[in-house]
């Protein structure tokens, strides 16, 4: 698929009818730590739940109503990045955005990892509601590291509706 294509047919999917399999997911996992990083670090990490009982239980005890019901049939990848070390020089942030830096990159690492979901024909939604104490006990994500967000990916169920975009001029200056 042509790259503008791809972008314009990725959608935010509340409704699967199937989930991925592994080795698909291990391809799209592969892609996505070609994103940027600063000074090349690559502080993301994934936590990728593809168990039927594990994926059950963590919906239930980890995400609202809401987002188990937009995720059920996905399997789950919960991203998070390793605190303190991008933007930081030794233990002093390099500016005032800090641990943000690791934040920027990891939004960068979960924009490829979308795209290429949706490049290998599956479907994404980024879920940030969810009980990250819940989630660092049942995935035993080190205290290093923090949770942003679970990603369900797998196949929609239904078409997603094309959601409307600001005009540009709301959202650009150009100098």
């Amino acid at each position: 698929m042509e790259f503008k294509e791809l972008m314009m047919a990725r959608r935010s999917v509340r409704g699967y009818s199937a989930g991925i399999d592994h080795e698909t997911l291990v391809e799209i996992l592969k892609q996505a730590q070609q994103a940027p990083s600063w000074k090349n670090q690559q502080t993301s990490r994934c936590y990728a739940v593809e168990t039927p009982e594990i994926l059950e239980d963590l919906r239930a005890s980890a995400l609202p109503s809401f987002n188990q019901n937009s995720s059920a049939h996905a399997a789950l990848i919960v991203t998070t990045y390793v605190k303190n070390v991008v933007g930081f020089n030794g233990e002093t942030p390099v500016n005032e955005i800090g641990n943000g830096w690791g934040a920027y990159d990891l939004g960068l690492h979960d924009a490829y990892l979308t795209l290429a979901a949706a490049n290998a024909g599956y479907d994404t939604l980024i879920m940030g509601i969810r009980d990250a104490d819940v989630i660092r006990e049942k995935l035993r994500i080190p205290e290093n590291e923090e949770i942003m967000s679970v990603i369900a990916v797998g196949k929609r169920s239904a078409e997603p509706s094309v959601r409307p975009r600001k005009e540009l001029d709301e959202v650009v200056r150009f100098f």
